[in-house]
């Protein structure tokens, strides 16, 4: 109760990242190097553990990241303006998000529910819907894109 009260007091007077449950030597480190620059390199390597566990273990993952570069040289290839490029690319960027985004989704479901559960199988299926919306998406860009500049 009363470390709720110091969190609620702290935040009350603006200091936004009181934490009570650090212990008072934890951050207290003096630095000319702001915090949020001090965190890229955690964050970073967290990034890099989940690219290289996806890469690993997630076929899917895989096959997209492939599609991703040879979409990338194909869009580089084109005689197009930059923004069309970049919108090829982006589009097969995003496939690659979601996917890592369905792949977190299906551990963490894996993890609370390693039994059959209605719901656990439904927030699957709906991960599994967001990768083929963007799927869709980037398969209609990419033909809108060409269309344009082919026979446009």
């Amino acid at each position: 109760m009363a470390a709720a009260r110091r969190v609620i007091i702290g935040w009350r007077q603006g200091t936004e990242d009181y934490n009570p449950f650090m212990k008072p030597s934890q951050d207290n480190r003096k630095s000319s190097i702001p915090k949020a620059i001090r965190r890229l390199g955690p964050a970073g390597s967290a990034s890099l553990k989940g690219l290289s566990y996806a890469w690993r273990n997630e076929a899917a993952f895989r096959h997209e990241a492939i599609v991703l570069l040879v979409g990338i040289a194909i869009a580089l290839l084109l005689d197009a303006p930059w923004t069309a490029r970049a919108i090829l690319i982006a589009s097969l960027v995003l496939v690659l998000a979601v996917e890592l985004l369905n792949s977190a989704i299906e551990a963490i479901v894996d993890l609370v529910s390693p039994g059959y559960h209605e719901l656990a199988g439904s927030a699957k299926d709906l991960g599994s819907a967001a990768v083929l919306v963007a799927l869709l998406l980037a398969g209609g860009t990419w033909l809108a894109v060409l269309g344009w500049l082919f026979l446009g």
